[in-house]
């Protein structure tokens, strides 16, 4: 089973026009009704979007490569564990995957079939991660250790740019599948985007070390969902990146060149009464991973595995609860009504993210 692959051109065009033949109208509701059950089926789906393209990709991803190649030491440099590592650099090792802190999700993966269950990691991931702020953040807001102010490494003069760049075409395609996605289940157009408007949106690509943690089974991200609306990634250079649809069963995603992965995180669950769960996924070293390892050995390419991901949020002082006809779902009192940066803050605390452990 391939995730389906929606092109947003044609809606980017169509939406665009003041005034939409039916039949165009119609394309427009096959599509979005396409992109929304795929997000409720599987929760994930692939998109081409006719603003990112690959090469936008490859530039980011060369920036990115070459600042996890720097010393750790360096890299230290650019952490700041007072908040919430929400901010630049979080070294491997402080990230702890949910499957090993939720007994619900240990639970579940009791359950599932040998050949379904996820890899199991030994400790926090040994990855390293940077995050990057995009976009527009709120004047006035109670949550100002989510919004705070970015943190630029020395010796990357397009630091900036790159990562404003690369993270503003990522947000565009988000809002466009937020926006396709709501129509799709039957809400108003801008039922998720108007909630989207400054929120704490985080460029925030990872960093694996191949060199160091290239054998078979090596768990660099475990078992877990994402806190957020919704996920976006561009493709990586190395693959390992396996999801769980609703039914249970386990897929290795694959995202042909040009494309971009989208998931669905924890927020898009709350906001749909339970309708659309957040994706389960896990990156983990395959033989696959091996294959692209010695092709990048052969073509003297960096041996860091680097993830463009993009985490797009909920404003902090919004609050998400089961939206529209979402109120009368059977799981509707499992999401009860909660300021959107009080459940980040509760999640980052699971995670190691925030609390003492996160302050060493």
């Amino acid at each position: 089973m391939d995730l389906p692959v929606v092109d947003l051109a044609p809606y980017l065009e169509i939406a665009a026009k003041p005034d939409p033949t039916p039949k165009e109208r119609e394309e427009l509701g096959s599509l979005c009704a396409v992109l929304s059950a795929s997000l409720r089926d599987t929760g994930a789906l692939i998109v081409k979007d006719p603003r990112c393209t690959a090469q936008d990709n490859d530039r980011f991803l060369d920036m990115m490569e070459r600042y996890f190649e720097r010393s750790d030491e360096f890299k230290r440099l650019q952490q700041r564990p007072q908040l919430h590592y929400q901010v630049g650099a979080t070294p491997e090792g402080v990230e702890v995957p949910r499957s090993l802190v939720d007994s619900e999700i240990q639970e579940k993966i009791k359950k599932m079939p040998k050949t379904d269950q996820p890899s199991t990691p030994t400790g926090p991931d040994p990855k390293w991660r940077y995050m990057w702020r995009v976009g527009p953040r709120p004047t006035n807001t109670g949550f100002k250790e989510l919004n705070a102010e970015p943190v630029i490494p020395e010796g990357f003069p397009e630091w900036k740019e790159t990562m404003d760049f690369w993270g503003s075409k990522m947000i565009s395609a988000i809002e466009v599948v937020a926006e396709m996605a709501a129509v799709g289940f039957g809400l108003q157009k801008d039922a998720f985007t108007s909630l989207m408007n400054q929120g704490p949106h985080l460029l925030a690509p990872t960093g694996s070390d191949l060199n160091k943690h290239g054998k078979v089974g090596t768990v660099f991200a475990g078992f877990h969902y994402d806190l957020n609306f919704l996920t976006i990634h561009g493709r990586s250079r190395f693959p390992g990146l396996n999801i769980w649809i609703r039914s249970g069963q386990k897929m290795e995603v694959k995202v042909p060149l040009g494309c971009l992965l989208i998931q669905a995180g924890k927020q898009l669950e709350w906001l749909t009464g339970g309708e659309c769960l957040a994706g389960m996924h896990e990156v983990v070293v395959t033989d696959r991973t091996l294959e692209a390892i010695q092709r990048a050995k052969q073509e003297n390419r960096s041996l860091w595995r680097v993830s463009s991901t993009l985490f797009g949020h909920i404003a902090s002082d919004a609050i998400l609860k089961p939206l529209g006809h979402f109120t009368g779902t059977p799981l509707a009192g499992n999401y009860p009504p909660i300021y959107a940066g009080d459940y980040v803050e509760q999640e980052l605390s699971v995670i190691n993210l925030k609390g003492k452990n996160g302050f060493s």
